[in-house]
């Protein structure tokens, strides 16, 4: 019997199983359809649990640390707890901004066609960050409820009691005018704002450093944020290791008799 040159007459079913793997399979295969599998769970989770955001400015200091150029806690954001609650005074938020918050901010995709669709699909997977202006702040008041800061008062007024700011930044990271405002207020005097339904009033734990809603008076949303722009509960700080731990969630409001 002959052999044709393309044959190796030494090579048995042992051989082409070691090639194959045992399934007949080519076996790069198989590791192809476990690196497929895990994106795609990745991608369920970011979708239904949570994702990785990273800080990238001060205006949460000092529960969450970040500056320009420096390196930001890496935060895990997860999205299940308002699916079965609404998020609660003292909450740690991260939210996409409403127009009047999103006038300096520059979208993060590529104008190129094929490394901008690269970039979208890599979101879902939490390897690009999304195309949005996420902010993150501390929920002070919701819909329906009335916030100001005026001369003598204590602390931010939420229906005309005072909140809990032993969170907050002090002393204060920049100069207050006595003129214009306080340090009670975290700065300017403001209000009284009643919050639209169905929408919450932010405001960072670095008072003087924080353009947050205070900022935002007289735009459509009278500077709260819809409940649809909330994208999750900041739980945990996970990076650097010297900061990992919990977020707190105080509750801010005094309890009502």
């Amino acid at each position: 019997m002959t052999t044709s040159a393309f044959q190796n007459p030494r090579r048995g079913p042992r051989d082409r199983r070691r090639r194959t793997g045992e399934t007949g399979r080519p076996w790069y295969r198989d590791y192809l359809y476990s690196v497929l599998w895990a994106f795609v769970l990745l991608a369920v989770f970011y979708a239904l649990i949570g994702r990785l955001y990273v800080i990238p400015s001060g205006s949460m200091e000092p529960t969450l640390h970040g500056c320009e150029g420096c390196t930001g806690d890496r935060i895990f954001v997860e999205k299940v707890s308002y699916r079965f609650s609404d998020p609660e005074p003292g909450d740690v938020v991260v939210y996409e901004g409403t127009e009047s918050w999103n006038t300096a901010y520059t979208s993060n995709r590529s104008e190129n066609v094929a490394v901008r669709t690269m970039q979208n699909l890599g979101s879902y997977f939490g390897i690009v960050a999304p195309d949005e202006n996420n902010l993150v702040k501390r929920v002070i008041a919701t819909g329906g409820q009335t916030v100001s800061c005026q001369e003598d008062d204590p602390a931010v007024m939420v229906d005309g009691a005072p909140i809990d700011q032993s969170y907050t930044l002090a002393p204060a990271e920049y100069q207050i005018n006595p003129a214009t405002g306080s340090e009670a207020c975290g700065g300017d005097y403001f209000g009284p704002i009643t919050v639209p339904a169905n929408s919450y009033w932010l405001m960072g734990d670095n008072r003087t450093n924080s353009m947050d809603s205070r900022y935002h008076v007289g735009d459509p949303h009278q500077g709260a944020i819809p409940e649809e722009n909330i994208r999750g509960k900041v739980r945990w700080i996970v990076l650097p290791f010297s900061r990992v731990g919990g977020v707190d969630d105080p509750d801010i409001q005094p309890q009502q008799s």
